[in-house]
């Protein structure tokens, strides 16, 4: 396999096409704050604000920023979008409604705990962009309030009668593997291991169930146990591949190769688990019995399982040497090239049917905006130069 070649090819994916279409199309230049509903050459078709969405266009350009290159154009497009959401996306207290209208007045309440996890990456992100302390202190009161939420992160919006059904999600814990490297810089070193160690405990040992061949389910009972109920028998595959790169990097930070190992086995057995075998592709849902999921969607093929799946792959051959990791990401990248890239307009395809065909020509949306593309171009960018600056 050629690294480098591929280097080349997510590097310029990611500057020459994705970054651009987001810095033309997605900023509103009258109120502030971006559109993430677009089409696909760019025309905004909806003009609402959603906070999470928000919270990772922030994220993404201070992160370039950061890391790649020091472009006044990313740094302005990070710190404009910043100071919408610092003026409007919160009630004061920092609980971050979910959705506002163009203006910035409130449309959905703070019921989704994923608009606080990704305004603390963006204003934790942005902190080291600027060294401007208010912005570490959003982030850091906005991270009091998820460890407040997390047994009850929809608080008084949670539409689950009490004490019927108790479950507890996989999303948090998972998110909270990639927030706590994300905010390393504002944290002390003992509360940043104990986030660590709890985070890694419940990927790994409550979510990840051996007795099921080692899968990850998305719903457990408050207790750890299974449930046999819709919520209870989800499995979302592309959800799991992507902790598992958070646990990679979580394993590498803490040197714990085992960590790492099990990570890597665990990508391999989603991988297996969701592939479609008749059309290819990753299954957006599936039900750990084998019987017909709720979620009518769940055989579309999405883009951030594929490419969320390419970036497990490559960190798993590059931390461990496996050929399956490999061979997985030489087939997945091939899928994901052909069927998601836009040949006549920039950024990526979301949505395709079980066939691979595209069903919505849409670039961003409520659900897809300035995020796991271009993370997925700039992770899979790094790592395959680190790859092919080994191979002699």
């Amino acid at each position: 396999m050629d690294f480098k070649k591929l280097k080349e090819q997510y590097k310029l994916e990611l500057l020459d096409n994705v970054l651009p279409f987001w810095i033309q199309h997605s900023q509103d230049k009258e109120f502030g704050g971006y559109f993430t509903c677009l089409e696909r050459d760019g025309a905004v078709y909806d003009t609402d604000k959603f906070i999470w969405l928000q919270g990772r266009e922030v994220w993404m350009f201070s992160m370039l920023y950061n890391k790649v290159e020091k472009k006044q154009e990313w740094l302005d497009c990070a710190i404009q979008g910043a100071e919408f959401l610092k003026k409007y996306g919160h009630d004061g207290n920092y609980n971050w409604y979910f959705s506002l209208d163009r203006e910035g007045n409130p449309l959905i309440e703070p019921y989704n705990i994923f608009s606080y996890t990704f305004a603390t990456m963006a204003f934790g992100q942005l902190n080291i962009a600027t060294g401007n302390p208010e912005y570490a202190e959003i982030a850091l009161k906005t991270f009091e309030n998820i460890l407040s939420k997390t047994d009850n992160p929809k608080g008084k919006w949670n539409k689950v009668h009490p004490n019927t059904r108790n479950l507890k999600n996989f999303a948090l814990p998972m998110i909270l593997c990639n927030l706590a490297l994300e905010i390393e810089h504002l944290l002390d070193e003992k509360q940043l291991l104990n986030l660590m160690e709890t985070c890694i405990h419940e990927v790994i040992d409550v979510f990840h169930r051996p007795e099921l061949g080692g899968i990850i389910i998305e719903n457990v009972t408050t207790d750890g146990e299974l449930s046999d109920s819709f919520d209870g028998r989800l499995v979302n595959p592309g959800h799991s591949i992507e902790a598992m790169w958070f646990i990679m990097d979580l394993g590498k930070r803490l040197n714990r190769p085992e960590l790492i190992d099990k990570a890597v086995d665990i990508t391999l057995r989603m991988i297996k688990y969701g592939w479609d075998e008749k059309y290819g592709g990753i299954f957006y849902y599936m039900d750990r019995k084998g019987f017909p999921p709720q979620q009518l969607e769940w055989d579309q093929k999405l883009w951030w399982v594929h490419i969320e799946t390419l970036i497990s792959l490559l960190k798993g051959y590059q931390l461990t040497g496996s050929q399956e990791c490999l061979d997985w990401f030489e087939k997945i990248h091939t899928y994901v090239w052909t069927h998601f890239k836009d040949a006549e307009h920039p950024e990526w395809f979301g949505y395709l049917n079980r066939r691979g065909e595209v069903l919505l020509t849409l670039k961003g949306g409520k659900w897809k905006g300035c995020f796991h593309v271009p993370r997925g171009l700039y992770q899979c960018w790094k790592v395959l130069e680190d790859l092919s600056t080994k191979v002699k």
